[in-house]
């Protein structure tokens, strides 16, 4: 896999990396034992896999327990990224104050000594106008060692905007996938300004796998979900299949975002060996500019003045 270096940390890594928040998981999504976590992990690495991204509130901590008993004698190779604002207990703070504290938390669940990132985990817009102190601090904890780079974790085309408008941050994680292309517009800008873009949510929580379908039924946090928003998504899936003429979405959601230059990572959540083999497959496929036209448009034509709900 084609690597770059990420940031200033001399680390490098494909633009294929590992979304951890099943990593541990008991209560959502299936449960994972503990050592089938940590060899995921060890296998993704001698996969060739570099870059994970975490946080706190996956699994009560786990994630990251997990991710930092797998690297462990390979510091030195993988990146990192984990998040700050919600806690392992399920608690929300965002507060200046607690910043330093929780990034200890996370230094001694991973067991590294310094982050390699870290991102205000989907703050409010006043955080995001710079009308807190919060990067004030972590340009402190940057210099004491304990950060290498900081940004946030975002939503929507609004965030975004206002990121470039007013912070100067090392890295943004936005949420984009066939489904969900508002920020679009704004990458050019975001690379102009230095800015690293990682994109989360690529498979749409697992509907542009290709597995469900208008009678899919779902539990936990995707029994958010109602009947309509399901037939919807089931007929836009169907209308990827007849653009492509194959039923395997995946390999075309994945490539679809690595088309666009201005993207320097893509986060698929890597569940089990299977996922992992498939994606790593997968990022080598050049996606042709006539399937990337189809699903500008298909956005464009279908869901970008009547949004989906995430």
């Amino acid at each position: 896999m084609k690597e770059f270096t990420f940031l200033k940390t001399n680390k490098k890594t494909p633009r294929l990396g590992f979304g951890a928040w099943q990593l541990g998981n008991t209560e959502f999504w299936g449960y994972m034992a503990y050592d089938d976590g940590v060899g995921l992990v060890k296998k993704a690495i001698n996969s060739g896999i570099r870059f994970f991204d975490t946080a706190p509130g996956y699994a009560a901590g786990m994630s990251e327990t997990i991710i930092g008993d797998a690297i462990s004698g390979k510091e030195d190779q993988i990146i990192v990224n984990t998040k700050l604002g919600h806690m392992a207990d399920g608690s929300t703070d965002f507060s200046v104050s607690s910043l330093e504290e929780q990034i200890y938390e996370s230094l001694e669940r991973l067991k590294v000594k310094s982050l390699d990132s870290v991102l205000l985990h989907n703050p409010d817009m006043s955080i995001l106008k710079h009308e807190t102190d919060h990067f004030e601090e972590l340009d402190r904890l940057k210099e004491e060692g304990l950060i290498k780079a900081y940004g946030v974790s975002i939503d929507t085309y609004e965030e975004l905007e206002a990121v470039i408008e007013h912070l100067n941050v090392d890295v943004v994680e936005i949420l984009f996938n066939i489904f969900f292309q508002e920020a679009r517009p704004l990458f050019k800008k975001a690379k102009e300004k230095g800015i690293t873009l990682i994109t989360k949510v690529p498979l749409d929580s697992g509907w542009l796998t290709g597995k469900y379908n208008e009678n899919s039924e779902f539990e936990g946090i995707r029994s958010r979900w109602d009947i309509e928003t399901i037939e919807r998504r089931a007929k836009l899936v169907q209308e990827i299949k007849n653009i492509t003429k194959d039923d395997n979405v995946t390999k075309y959601a994945i490539a679809f975002i690595m088309s666009f230059d201005e993207i320097d990572l893509v986060i698929p959540g890597i569940k089990n060996i299977e996922h992992l083999e498939n994606h790593i497959e997968y990022q080598s496929y050049k996606l042709p500019e006539k399937f990337k036209q189809a699903f500008i448009d298909l956005y464009d034509n279908h869901i970008k003045n009547d949004p989906l709900p995430w």
